[in-house]
């Protein structure tokens, strides 16, 4: 197979980099509801990448994952929306103009937070391994969504099932994401400005899963996906590297939790339900498992095809004179798009080139 040059992979970037930027204004033309459908699908992005580290390249099957994406969104909610204040009187007392917690401040405690959570979740989880891993950690993340959804009484912290609103848009050097922006006459959407925030830590979150991997942890982590016994005869300290894994996924899914609040405006139990752990590992299997790129495409093709879908479910609905609700048939399609992509492609729609390369040789 013909390898591309160094040259041609950097013209490749160019070009990827400036359709990126131009997107959500070819988009925006089109209404804001497909720019925003592109913001959601760079936080699937974020939250596949996060996943990545620890089933792709651990080993690690984790169905629990919302749970950290959940953490991040209350912690962001809770610091930068009148909930706290308006609780406690003592808090309003130190802070009279509420909480309004910077954009510096919220990605590193956003992340340090699900970090520490991630670390909890994998410590007691360190001697299992395949189906019963999977079983433990879809408990946590449903754990943690009862606690958000009960934790109104006796003190009201999360609001209940109600959810916490009126949180604050991400500013920073004077720029208000929450309205729009006029630059030389043409204006600029609240969505088109989260686009190019999203996209930054998007990049910023590609470069450091690609160190990860070159580097001994991310050679670590593969060994003890491959083979973990080997890997602990060959003196890798295999709980350190799990653990690891646990809080270094978990730091993205936080940082995506509370992009998504600040976004959304407004956080309720309802966002981080088991559906939403599944849909991640799915852009993960799907895209390619342990391969940058293939987790990217997963994530985007699953995030903005339930979209694309509408436009279809609706003419399928009126044919069948509204028997088959609309919805309904909207996941069947997906179901069906999803079994279709691993029948014609087990390893995923990108899968990573080295991978199964001794199998292919034997064969």
């Amino acid at each position: 197979m013909h390898r591309l040059t160094n040259r041609q992979k950097q013209l490749i970037a160019i070009v990827v980099a400036l359709a990126l930027l131009v997107l959500p204004l070819g988009l925006q033309s089109a209404g804001n509801a497909w720019v925003r459908i592109a913001d959601i699908a760079l936080l699937y992005v974020l939250l596949a990448l996060g996943l990545n580290i620890v089933v792709g390249y651990a080993g690690l099957l984790d169905l629990g994952f919302v749970a950290f994406f959940a953490v991040g969104a209350y912690l962001f909610a809770l610091l930068a929306s009148p909930h706290l204040t308006e609780t406690f009187p003592a808090l309003a007392m130190l802070f009279p103009g509420g909480l309004h917690t910077p954009l510096w401040a919220v990605i590193p405690l956003a992340a340090l937070v699900a970090g520490f959570f991630g670390i909890l979740l994998g410590a007691p989880t360190l001697r299992l391994r395949g189906d019963y891993l999977a079983i433990v950690t879809l408990g946590f993340g449903e754990i943690i969504r009862v606690f958000l959804n009960n934790l109104d009484q006796p003190v009201n912290i999360t609001n209940g099932p109600k959810g916490l609103g009126q949180i604050d848009s991400v500013s920073f050097f004077g720029l208000d994401l929450g309205k729009k922006l006029s630059v030389g006459g043409f204006e600029l959407a609240s969505v088109t400005l989260y686009y190019y925030l999203f996209l930054a830590l998007v990049v910023v979150s590609v470069v450091i899963c690609h160190r990860l991997e070159v580097s001994r942890i991310g050679r670590a982590w593969m060994a003890i996906r491959e083979d973990e016994i080997a890997a602990k005869a060959m003196g890798i300290h295999t709980r350190n590297m799990k653990l690891l894994a646990f809080g270094m996924g978990a730091t993205f899914g936080g940082v995506a939790g509370a992009m998504f609040g600040a976004f959304q405006g407004f956080v309720s139990p309802e966002s981080f339900s088991l559906m939403e752990s599944v849909m991640v590992v799915a852009m993960v299997v799907l895209g390619g498992i342990g391969h940058l790129p293939g987790v990217i495409l997963g994530a985007v093709l699953l995030a903005a095809l339930p979209e694309a879908l509408r436009y279809v479910g609706s003419p399928l609905q009126a044919m069948t004179d509204g028997r088959i609700d609309a919805a309904i048939l909207r996941q069947l399609l997906i179901a069906l798009a999803m079994i279709g992509i691993m029948l014609l492609r087990p390893r995923g729609l990108w899968p990573a080139p080295d991978h199964g390369k001794s199998l292919q040789g034997k064969a």
